[in-house]
């Protein structure tokens, strides 16, 4: 990376972090603790108001506009395979705005790397589609945004059907299913629902608040000491 690029990358991630070490900066892209040091001194000679120390962490002492982002060729394929991903397996509504980011993206790049992302073999498909599974994608993340109870039928792998009324936590993709991650009020405990094996969802008027051990930070915590 030119140094040019890694002080611009200093500026990004410090307008989008409160506080910052030199530590995380100098593991975040590669180099020394040492030439952050430098990096942070120069940005500040440069006008940019960082605030902080070594040791310490270093902040904007107030939002700047800088020059619109330009990304690199590596970057903009990334970016298009994401927005293929997410187009072919995101759902309808995410889908469309993975196109419509997309769009807007190429529509301000210069013309030779606008070829580089038409250019880009890396493609994401999807056999079979299935559109009450997009609906179903569709409804949990709304259910997850507005904290709403979701009620459905559950079909497990062994054929066992029960009827399931969840606080719903947070989606996960695995490569070619979803799952959702949820506060069971059967169970009364954490559980994970295949997308592809629930029925007839409803998303109900009633909302929640995360109560004691049933949030997603918990979820996560669970499943990371179960691994």
């Amino acid at each position: 990376m030119r140094r040019a690029d890694r002080l611009f990358q200093i500026v990004q991630i410090l307008r989008n972090k409160r506080v910052v070490t030199a530590k995380a900066l100098a593991e975040r892209l590669e180099v020394s603790e040492r030439t952050i040091y430098r990096d942070i001194q120069d940005i500040s000679l440069s006008g940019i108001p960082v605030e902080g120390e070594a040791g310490v962490g270093y902040t904007l002492r107030h939002a700047i506009d800088i020059p619109p982002i330009m990304f690199t060729a590596a970057e903009l394929e990334a970016l298009a395979v994401g927005a293929r991903m997410v187009k072919s397996w995101g759902g309808t509504e995410l889908g469309h705005s993975a196109q419509s980011v997309l769009d807007k993206v190429t529509a301000v790049i210069p013309a030779e790397l606008k070829a580089n992302i038409e250019r880009s073999k890396l493609f994401s498909l999807r056999f079979g589609e299935r559109e009450d599974i997009d609906v179903t994608l569709d409804i949990c993340r709304k259910a997850i945004d507005l904290k709403r109870f979701l009620y459905f039928g559950y079909c497990r792998a062994d054929g066992e059907q029960s009827r399931r009324r969840i606080r719903p936590l947070g989606l996960y993709f695995w490569g070619n299913v979803w799952s959702l991650a949820g506060w069971c009020e059967l169970r009364e405990d954490f559980r994970n629902f295949r997308l592809d094996r629930m029925q007839a969802i409803l998303m109900e008027n009633e909302s929640f608040e995360d109560g004691a051990g049933q949030s997603l930070q918990d979820f996560i915590k669970r499943m990371t000491c179960n691994s």
